[in-house]
């Protein structure tokens, strides 16, 4: 087994890293069917535009789950193997479309980007300088995340407009 994998990481337990990181697997599950689901399900104007976004977010989503569980798994642990243990261990709740309106399905997606970005930003605080392979991925993830925000909120905000200038067209 390879044990030097480990003996770079100065000052944190490998199992809260583990543990840590199993928090943010569960998060990128759930976020990935949120943005699936949403993608079905969303209804109003710009749909095909938010759509697109959706399900971009997604595939993204998916691909952070893929990363850390391959960490986890380079660290010596397992990433969690049932869905329902998503729910108890994330650190963001799961944002169940009931509104289907896509202004009301971008608030919940801008909302949860929200707190993946608190997430990563503890996860990298957490890691500097301790788990330099742990940081650089979940530095890189805090990126995608922060850039989905962005993406959400322009949308969001284009929609705004557009309903604005209909209004102001119709009065």
């Amino acid at each position: 087994m390879a044990m030097r994998r480990n003996s770079i990481i100065k000052g944190l337990e490998i199992s809260e890293i583990i543990t840590m990181l199993n928090k943010a697997y569960s998060d990128e599950w759930l976020a990935y069917y949120q943005y699936f689901i949403e993608s079905k399900v969303i209804k109003g104007i710009m749909r095909d535009a938010a759509i697109a976004e959706l399900t971009q977010h997604a595939a993204d989503e998916l691909r952070h789950a893929t990363m850390i569980a391959d960490r986890i798994i380079q660290l010596g642990g397992t990433p969690l193997t049932h869905p329902q243990a998503w729910f108890t261990h994330a650190n963001c709740e799961y944002g169940e479309p009931k509104d289907f309106d896509v202004v009301a399905i971008l608030n919940d997606a801008i909302k949860g980007e929200q707190c993946a970005i608190s997430v990563y930003s503890k996860l990298v605080d957490i890691t500097k300088d301790k788990d330099i392979i742990t940081y650089n991925m979940v530095s890189s993830i805090l990126a995608d995340e922060v850039e989905h925000e962005e993406d959400l909120q322009t949308l969001h905000d284009d929609i705004g407009e557009f309903i604005e200038q209909i209004k102001k067209s119709m009065a």
